[in-house]
């Protein structure tokens, strides 16, 4: 690909100015939008279907842990992705998948389809999720990094943040099937933008390269099987054999031992282990996983806390969340110039005290607690995230060559979408225990949950202090 071509970076550069990265920033920001909100706002829905396809909390987490496996298989292809089809072809098929899981989904008449078509949208986010940090990387000067992910933090949190009300009242109003259809439009105007402003290039304006190294398969099935036989080890610890359950258990240690001694003789990795060696990749890839347990375990138990424990319709569920999106929205870009003068380690650690601090105060939310109370301990959680959100990936990859950009922004998202999917998975299996457990006392089941995804969380400031990121000049290309 020649800069001469007019769908090249340094044509569409000269064509639409000093503004263009921009432009291409806001074009990868919507696709991300769709698949972020195609991931959270099922969880309004869960009691719903729940009632509808008779499921248990350890069936109908799969609505969630099932797309973020999907998505955390997939995220490791993006830079093979990139390399060969490039930014356009890549970005636009994987907004495709999403738009088309989202439309079957919500035409689906059984469970196992429906759960297919969260596959599908998972694949597909999974694909998507890494680009914006390889673009702001690439197309951003250092001190204008933390700028950037402030702004694409802030657009993509705020329309989740509406997720869960607007959700509500689409599953009060039209049932649950209507929540599958709220990323189309925003799938069609990414298309749109995408044909308009992201090149057809890979990234660093290099030209694709359709001969290039064949993707690592063996590492892709080995990933998958390692997931899979975890998440339903961790289901069958409580719902199922428990022989059957350590067996699995043991099955996803030695296949993830298997993936770890294959990566490290394959000559074209699917995950590059020699970044692990820069210690502020290892210690954000730790927080990472660890957050996006918490994270993720979390997005899917308050939707149902509100509804089971606390019987309040979906609508008025979703709008006790939407103050703690609107703030994260908010945090999100002044924690992104803080990111730009400010050591990352610290920002990541105040927002993780913050979020484990948002989750041990629901321990004191009762029956009688008042609304807004519970919508304030969601937004101390909120401010922590929206602390961590920017810093994260910045603090991760500055002291990276460029060359291990693509592949340390896919990681980075492996690990936290990786967390995320045995987050979801731990909280569903747990709180299922504690229910059958504490069956007069429903409640006390809730706050058993929050008060350990709020220790999983503090386990992660030792690794976050730990994490220092070594100054790089970004080359901006996009």
């Amino acid at each position: 690909m020649t800069d001469s071509q007019p769908h090249s970076r340094a044509a569409l550069e000269q064509r639409f100015g000093r503004t263009y990265r921009w432009w291409v920033l806001v074009a990868v920001m919507i696709g991300t939008i769709a698949s972020i909100m195609a991931s959270t706002i099922i969880n309004v829905a869960v009691p719903d279907m729940s009632r509808v396809f008779t499921l248990g909390q350890d069936r109908a987490q799969w609505l969630s842990a099932g797309f973020m496996a999907a998505m955390t298989v997939s995220m490791l292809t993006t830079p093979w992705l990139l390399e060969r089809y490039g930014y356009r072809h890549t970005y636009c098929g994987a907004v495709l998948l999403l738009m088309g899981g989202g439309i079957c989904g919500g035409l689906s008449q059984s469970f196992g389809l429906i759960l297919a078509m969260r596959v599908a949208e998972g694949l597909a986010a999974g694909v998507l999720q890494p680009i914006p940090a390889i673009v702001i990387l690439h197309a951003f000067a250092r001190g204008e990094q933390g700028k950037a992910m402030g702004i694409f933090g802030f657009g993509v949190v705020l329309a989740p943040a509406l997720g869960p009300s607007v959700g509500g009242l689409l599953v009060e109003w039209w049932g649950w099937r209507s929540i599958f259809f709220v990323v189309v439009p925003f799938c069609l105007l990414a298309l749109v933008l995408a044909r308009r402003y992201l090149p057809i290039a890979a990234p660093g304006g290099m030209a694709i390269n359709r001969r290039g190294a064949r993707i690592d398969v063996v590492g892709l099935v080995l990933i998958a099987t390692a997931l899979l036989t975890l998440l339903n080890g961790m289901v069958n610890l409580h719902a199922g054999d428990r022989s059957l359950a350590l067996a699995l258990l043991g099955g996803c240690g030695l296949t993830v031992a298997t993936f770890i001694l294959h990566q490290r003789r394959s000559a074209h990795p699917l995950m590059r282990l020699d970044l692990f060696e820069h210690r502020s990749f290892s210690m954000g890839g730790c927080v990472a996983f660890i957050y996006g347990m918490a994270l993720f375990g979390s997005t899917y138990l308050v939707p149902v806390f509100m509804q089971i424990a606390l019987h309040l319709p979906p609508s008025q569920a979703g709008a006790v969340l939407l103050p703690a999106g609107i703030v994260l929205a908010v945090t999100i870009p002044l924690a992104g110039r803080l990111a730009d003068r400010w050591p990352v380690n610290r920002i990541v650690v105040i927002g993780l005290v913050l979020l484990a601090l948002s989750f041990w105060l629901m321990l004191t939310v009762g029956l009688a607690t008042a609304l807004w109370l519970i919508a304030l301990w969601s937004a101390i959680g909120r401010v922590g995230l929206g602390f961590v959100l920017p810093s994260l990936n910045l603090g991760s990859m500055r002291g990276l060559p460029n060359r291990s950009i693509s592949h340390g922004s896919s990681t980075i998202n492996f690990m936290r979408q990786l967390g995320g999917a045995a987050g979801i998975s731990l909280v569903g299996s747990v709180l299922e225990w504690r229910l059958q457990a504490e069956q007069a006392q429903p409640l006390r089941a809730f706050h058993e949950t929050f008060a350990l995804i709020g220790v999983i969380t503090a386990c992660a400031v030792i690794a976050a202090w730990r994490m220092g990121a070594q100054p790089r000049l970004a080359v901006p290309a996009p």
